[in-house]
């Protein structure tokens, strides 16, 4: 075990410092206030961007715009494309889900530095079963070739999705009191964040394709499956069975568990006055995430600033609501509740966890 594992790998010895992306969202928040127009509705920093539609109605428009990260490596290396396109498309639908809004259409953009037709039809390939079981239409995209800015056989791929949802059905967390209910809905594993730390506490990183495919190939005990395949799963999609709890209008609101990992993301909707208790020892994470531990020996706050850690979406609801949702899908949970707090800036905290 080298030096850097015995004091445990982070996100940041991985290449990927966190707290620069929260000090730049500071710095460009106020310069993109500025730009607003009297249709925005809600302000930076939310799971999407809500605009009121120009002809005056109740309709609002739900927008969101993200990537894949550093999973395409896994993708190239591996030769497995069509789930990187699901990711992308999951991972935006579920974004704008937390608004309240279903999705109408989606674009894409794929950028690499010459252009392979089978990696491009793979990955739309993905994106189209992604849409149609979302009701979303894939309209358009552009593709990019730019030899010198990526590196030969690998691309970026990012996505943006446009949603609708009527403004008296919004949801953003305002109407969220002391004594409702935590509601974890599970992950099927890393979904598309974390995998900077993932390739290096796997032996992931570098230029030999041979070597990582046959290591990604390889049957883990302990997964009860190949590694590629814990790793290359698809990022799980939550809108057909939110979207009911939506419309019954029982949810008060709602946290897509990415980057940043639970505190990170549900804290975006706890309003000042509370804050969010989570047991983290009320559910069993994915097998993934325990070998990812041991293996690098991170630390516990670091896998849970990092991973979602077994939970993929966070609903927020009262009691009599939380009953009714736990009852509708079985795989949820309660992980936790809100109190009242006069603390500003610790609005979730974790508890239970392990040293």
């Amino acid at each position: 075990m080298n030096e850097r594992q015995a004091s445990g790998f982070t996100y940041q010895q991985a290449g990927v410092d966190n707290t620069s992306g929260a000090r730049a969202k500071e710095r460009i928040g106020q310069l993109i206030r500025q730009t607003y127009t009297d249709g925005v509705l809600g302000d930076f920093g939310h799971f999407g961007g809500m605009f009121r539609s120009p002809e005056g109605a109740s309709t609002v428009l739900v927008s969101s715009a993200d990537s894949v990260g550093t999973k395409v490596l896994l993708a190239v290396h591996a030769g497995r494309h069509d789930g990187i396109g699901m990711d992308l498309v999951n991972h935006s639908v579920n974004d704008i889900l937390c608004c309240g809004a279903r999705p109408l259409f989606f674009l894409d953009y794929f950028a690499t530095s010459s252009l392979d037709q089978d990696v491009l039809a793979d990955l739309v390939e993905g994106m189209s079963h992604a849409c149609q079981a979302a009701g979303c239409a894939l309209i358009g995209g552009e593709t990019a070739q730019l030899p010198g800015i990526y590196q030969e056989s690998t691309y970026d791929l990012a996505g943006f999705i446009v949603g609708v949802v009527e403004e008296e059905r919004i949801i953003d967390g305002a109407a969220i009191k002391p004594g409702d209910a935590v509601i974890g809905f599970p992950s099927n594993g890393l979904h598309t964040n974390g995998y900077s730390l993932a390739r290096a506490v796997f032996g992931l990183t570098g230029d030999d394709t041979s070597a990582i495919r046959e290591h990604l190939s390889e049957h883990v005990p302990e997964l009860g499956e190949t590694l590629g395949d814990a790793l290359l799963r698809p990022h799980r999609p939550y809108l057909q069975m939110i979207i009911p709890f939506v419309e019954q209008g029982l949810l008060s609101g709602m946290a897509h568990i990415t980057g940043g990992g639970i505190v990170g993301n549900l804290e975006r909707i706890i309003p000042a006055g509370c804050a969010a208790e989570i047991d983290v020892r009320s559910w069993e994470p994915p097998a993934i995430f325990t070998l990812l531990q041991q293996r690098g020996n991170v630390p516990v706050d670091e896998m849970f600033n990092v991973f979602n850690m077994g939970i993929g979406f966070i609903a927020v609801a009262d009691e009599s609501a939380s009953k009714q949702i736990i009852a509708g899908e079985p795989d949820a949970t309660v992980i936790g509740y809100v109190r009242r707090s006069t603390e500003p800036d610790a609005r979730v905290h974790l508890s239970n966890m392990a040293t």
